[in-house]
């Protein structure tokens, strides 16, 4: 697949950053294309509305967890192990587009809501096979989007509600005896 043009993923970038900084509402045309470094003009010629811009973000993600998905299917630790740990956000292209396709559906946006569901259906997918039961898959999709939101509130807390390395690798130890 080619490369997009640089001022496209700008704009795309800008308008990510503007949806999980101020919220849907704040991401008009006029303060994407500003935040982006492009005339109004320059972005309607990748995006001819803003639901075009919206549909451009909701792509990304689906293209951000194809590659994901790859990176799970190839690590030596397991599906299951991978997708619990990389639940402990990073500041990384995935967890900002998940970001900010999250506050759009908080806004009302019925597609980035199926994405949402389509991309965690996809992510069940690759892990259905590796553990023993619905039961265990639940487990393991849960016990993520526990770790996901929880790490959202370590951000700026005094609190560790997430563990990270050894406490980590324990708790996904315990996750992979319990499933498998």
């Amino acid at each position: 697949m080619p490369r997009p043009p640089l001022a496209r993923e700008r704009v795309l970038d800008a308008f990510e950053a503007i949806v999980i900084a101020e919220g849907e509402r704040a991401a008009t045309l006029e303060a994407t294309a500003k935040a982006a470094g492009v005339s109004k003009g320059g972005l309607l010629y990748h995006f001819g509305s803003k639901d075009e811009l919206e549909a451009g973000m909701l792509e990304r993600l689906d293209a951000l967890t194809t590659a994901d998905l790859a990176r799970m299917a190839a690590a030596e630790e397991g599906p299951v192990a991978y997708y619990v740990r990389t639940s402990v956000m990073e500041d990384d292209a995935l967890d900002r587009a998940l970001i900010a396709t999250t506050r759009l559906a908080q806004g009302g946006s019925i597609p980035a809501a199926d994405m949402l569901r389509h991309t965690r259906g996809r992510w069940a997918a690759e892990i259905r096979p590796h553990v023993r039961d619905a039961a265990s898959l639940d487990l393991v999709m849960l016990l993520s989007d526990g770790l996901y939101f929880n790490n959202s509130l370590d951000v700026h807390g005094p609190e560790r509600l997430v563990p990270h390395r050894d406490e980590l690798a324990a708790l996904i130890e315990l996750v992979l005896r319990a499933t498998s």
